[in-house]
């Protein structure tokens, strides 16, 4: 069996197909049910935030497991196939342990860092606990993926990544000083977007002592929460351009799909102002036409801009510290599953050789059956001291051997060397009658 992911995330879609994906209680719970009876999958679950949904499946077959669960993300946003699939994203076996450890440890969020995803996951494997469809190989997979999560924002400062972010965005952006709080005290700020790297750059700026916040987002009711929080106000998509001939800084975090501020967009609404504007573009895609820089007055920063600024400071040694510590725990949970997959093989060599004992102990009663019960004993044991040193070498090289990486099949290899009985492999794995 392999773990197989398919997703879709703010990575691989505007927001306005990820709010027709997107899944209440109820529908998690559907999905969940659905995938789990999907052909070819024995066990299923489902992450599911504001920016990703996400089936996890532990399968016995790609192309007809990946067909389902694709096919049940298609249905619930009610768009065609055509429109959908190119958005969606899988990730097999190696791939989805590596995919789901930089998920939980913040690496893969739209607010590089961020914690919440923890909680996330954690409800994503105690729901399919409870209904039932996570088994032995999600949730090993889950609770070490939680545990890499924690071990990420205990020995590193990655909480801190998104909120220095956008405050080096701000520095970046600031023309007449050197710091974030030079560039917005007692500006008029529009923040474009309304997911979670527009409400930390909501929260900075509003303290770094903006005197006036507005949220722009297609999602009206996203942008009045958001809005409420911080004491700002919400504004329609289609107002955009009134906000930027108001505006001293805007932070574009949308990532929608298309440039949501675009040249003559911003031309036009700075007709006739003369005072100087700040861009901060931090979102992926971005949302900032990069000419309206060449614009009079306007500066703009963007994520390529702070790219090798950030590689070097603080932000970026954290950000680099956390995906070693996720490359050392993938390998580390992949070389342990490696050597899990051949205890099956081992136990039952063992088992054969116990059954070899004990075949050639009765021959030879039946040769000898003039032995005490004092020899027979001490003969039996001797026996078995032979083949459990014959053994022992081979099993412990075997595991050795199937930690590391590489194509060979050490288990089969072992099989095949002692003409082991399939069955009798398959048969250490499964369930004893009556507690399946």
């Amino acid at each position: 069996m392999s773990v197989l992911v398919v997703g879709i995330s703010h990575n691989s879609a505007p927001v306005s197909v990820l709010e027709r994906v997107a899944l209440d209680a109820d529908a998690v719970q559907k999905t969940v049910a659905d995938a789990a009876g999907c052909a070819h999958v024995s066990e299923a679950t489902v992450v599911a935030t504001c920016n990703r949904v996400e089936l996890y499946a532990d399968v016995d077959r790609f192309h007809g497991s990946v067909e389902a669960l694709s096919r049940l993300l298609v249905e619930r946003a009610g768009e065609s196939a055509e429109a959908l699939l190119p958005h969606l994203y899988v990730h097999y076996d190696d791939g989805a342990v590596a995919h789901l450890f930089k998920v939980v440890a913040g690496l893969d969020s739209m607010a590089v860092g961020e914690a919440q995803i923890l909680g996330q996951a954690r409800a994503a494997l105690r729901l399919g606990q409870e209904l039932g469809t996570v088994g032995p190989s999600l949730n090993t997979l889950f609770q070490q993926a939680l545990r890499v999560g924690k071990r990420a924002h205990a020995e590193t400062g990655i909480d801190r990544v998104a909120p220095s972010l956008v405050t080096a965005a701000l520095e970046h952006s600031e023309t007449g000083g050197t710091t974030a709080t030079s560039a917005v005290e007692g500006a008029y700020v529009v923040v474009v977007g309304a997911g979670a790297m527009a409400a930390l750059a909501t929260a900075t700026v509003r303290r770094l002592g903006a005197a006036h916040v507005s949220v722009v987002n297609r999602s009206h009711e996203r942008a009045a929460r958001l809005a409420a929080e911080h004491d700002a106000r919400a504004v329609a998509l289609a107002d955009l351009p009134a906000e930027l001939g108001r505006a001293d800084v805007v932070v574009a975090c949308a990532g929608a799909t298309g440039l949501l501020v675009t040249r003559d967009m911003l031309a036009t609404a700075r007709e006739g102002v003369d005072r100087p504007l700040a861009i901060v573009d931090v979102a992926l895609p971005h949302d900032v036409e990069p000419s309206v820089a060449e614009l009079p007055g306007v500066t703009l920063v963007d994520l390529e801009e702070l790219s090798d600024s950030l590689a070097t400071s603080e932000i970026g040694r954290e950000v680099a510290e956390v995906r070693r510590i996720v490359s050392e725990e993938v390998s580390a949970f992949l070389a342990a599953r490696r050597q899990a997959s051949v205890t099956p093989t081992v136990v039952a060599l063992r088992s054969m050789a116990t059954a070899v004992v004990d075949a050639e102990m009765v021959r030879l009663e039946a040769r000898l059956p003039g032995l005490d019960d004092g020899e027979r004993d001490e003969i039996r044991r001797a026996v078995r001291r032979v083949a459990d040193k014959l053994l022992h070498e081979p099993t412990v090289r075997v595991k050795e051997l199937a930690g590391g990486e590489g194509a060979v099949s050490y288990e089969r290899a072992l099989a095949e060397l002692f003409a082991l009985d399939p069955e009798a492999v398959t048969a250490v794995t499964r369930p004893a009658e009556g507690l399946q």
